[in-house]
């Protein structure tokens, strides 16, 4: 299958696009600024040669998405999955009276309206068989376990979980997975040094689950990324 990536340039992202890549499956490796160093990416081209697609695709840029898509519909390219992965983590350990309210609107842009545009203008091109959207959530969304401080990223997790509810039941008549996939605390820039999870270990399993390997059986389409339910 054809699989989009977003946030493809490092950590997770890079991880699911080499892992997808050597399973076979063509990628379209989504970047903010492809005319930057993309020296592992690059290492990829090398080797999996036009299976691979480094794309500019900033998720907060409307136009940009949606001119994406639009060659990419030109082109005839199809898409079997939709991997929302670029995000930030700001503010952390940021009690709420200190909190800049910019943090949250940068946050919210790229965690949640990012994926919500990346949706909206690839769900036409999302047209192969056994077909999945993967938006990688996180444990901090989950209202269960909520903790305080990381407000920004949180929140803006516990909607993107929102999100992906709302668009399973949009879509499941025409046979589209939807999950949000916690992938573990991962040792990323993100997760840093001390996080037991390897991006790989990650990778694999979202990789498993958009191929069916692995099947989660949840009401709820808040999972980890061995398919095990996640508490909402």
């Amino acid at each position: 299958m054809n699989i989009i990536i977003t946030g493809a340039g490092r950590g997770l992202g890079y991880e699911l696009t080499a892992e997808a890549l050597k399973r076979g499956h063509g990628v379209i490796a989504g970047v903010r600024r492809p005319d930057q160093d993309q020296t592992a990416l690059s290492q990829l081209t090398e080797t999996y040669g036009d299976k691979l697609t480094v794309a500019a695709l900033d998720v907060t840029d409307e136009a940009g998405i949606a001119a994406l898509a639009a060659s990419l519909q030109k082109q005839g390219r199809t898409l079997g999955a939709i991997i929302n992965n670029a995000a930030v983590l700001s503010a952390r350990d940021t009690s709420i009276e200190t909190l800049d309210f910019q943090d949250m609107l940068t946050t919210m842009d790229i965690n949640l309206y990012g994926p919500m545009r990346v949706v909206k203008h690839f769900l036409p091109l999302l047209t192969e068989s056994e077909c999945s959207i993967i938006n990688v959530s996180s444990e901090a969304g989950s209202m269960t376990n909520a903790y305080p401080n990381d407000y920004p990223y949180g929140i803006s997790k516990t909607a993107l979980n929102m999100f992906s509810q709302q668009l399973h039941v949009y879509v499941k008549e025409r046979g589209i997975q939807v999950l949000s996939v916690h992938p573990g605390w991962m040792h990323t820039d993100m997760g840093g040094a001390e996080a037991p999870t390897n991006p790989n270990q990650s990778a694999e399993g979202i990789l498993d689950l958009i191929e069916k390997r692995t099947t989660p059986e949840g009401h709820f389409m808040f999972v980890d990324y061995t398919g095990k339910d996640m508490k909402i």
